[in-house]
C-alpha cells in the first residue's frame, strides 16, 4: 500500500483537544490506519529488534526501542545523538514506511504545522510497568519541526509539562489510535509517560507501541 491510500479515508475531523499553546492531542487519528501500520512496524522490528537501551549514567531503559527513517535516536554510554546506522547489526536502520510518513505529515497538519516531513521515527514498546521519565526532545538539529506521536496498543498516562522540569505536568490519558502534536512554543516540553498499567488489548496485546517523529537533521 501507498500513501495515496490515506488520501481516500473519508474527512472525518479527529476529535481535538489542546493541550498547551502548540500541542495539541488529535483523538483517534491513526485508528483508520491500523492495519498498515501495524504491518509495517512488524517489518521494520524484523529487520531491527527491539532492544533496552543504556543511559549515559548506565542506567536501562525500562522502555524497549527501535527505529526508522535515515536517522535512528540511540543513547549509550556516550551520549544521546542521532546516527545513521544501527549500532547492533551496523546496518542503516530500516526505511521509514510511507504509511508512517503519511500519518506523520496529516497529523503535523491537521495540529497547524504543515509540510512537516520528519526523517526519524523512534519505535517505543511499552510492557506493563515501563515508563519514560520527564524529559526535552532536544537532540535534534532545528528545533522548528514538531514532534508528532503516535500511540498504539494499551492505554497509557502521557505526562505534559512546561519548559522547566520543575513545572507540574498534567496528565492525559491516551488510547489506541491517538495522536499528540506538538512543537512552536511547546517544542522543548517538557513530557513523559508514567508506568504502563496491566491490561491485554485486543489487537496488540500486553503492550503499548509509541511512535515518535522527529525532523532530526
Amino acid at each position: 500500500m501507498t500513501a495515496d491510500l490515506f488520501e481516500s479515508v473519508p474527512d472525518v475531523r479527529p476529535s481535538r483537544e489542546a493541550i498547551a499553546e502548540g500541542a495539541v492531542l488529535l483523538r483517534g487519528f491513526a485508528g483508520p490506519f491500523e492495519v498498515e501500520l501495524i504491518a509495517d512496524i512488524g517489518g521494520i522490528v524484523e529487520q531491527a529488534p527491539f532492544r533496552h537501551m543504556v543511559t549515559p549514567g548506565g542506567h536501562q531503559m525500562s522502555v524497549a526501542m527501535t527505529n526508522c527513517g535515515s536517522a535512528g535516536w540511540v543513547t549509550d554510554r556516550a551520549g544521546y545523538r542521532y546516527d545513521g546506522v544501527d549500532p547492533e547489526s551496523r546496518k542503516p536502520w530500516p526505511s521509514m514506511r510511507p504509511s508512517l510518513h503519511a500519518l506523520a505529515a496529516q497529523a503535523a497538519a491537521e495540529a497547524g504545522f504543515a509540510g512537516f516531513s520528519p526523517d526519524a521515527c523512534l519505535i517505543n514498546r511499552y510492557q506493563p510497568g515501563a515508563r519514560m521519565s520527564l524529559h526535552q526532545d532536544k537532540d535534534e538539529r532545528d528545533f522548528g519541526a514538531p514532534i508528532v506521536s503516535v500511540s498504539l496498543g494499551l492505554p497509557a498516562i502521557f505526562l505534559f509539562g512546561g519548559l522547566q522540569r520543575s513545572d507540574k505536568p498534567r496528565r492525559f490519558r491516551l488510547e489506541h489510535g491517538d495522536v499528540v502534536v506538538w512543537g512552536g512554543p511547546a517544542r522543548l516540553a517538557f513530557h513523559g509517560v508514567a508506568p504502563l498499567a496491566d491490561g491485554d488489548h485486543a489487537v496488540l496485546g500486553r503492550q503499548r507501541i509509541n511512535l515518535t517523529f522527529r525532523k532530526a537533521r
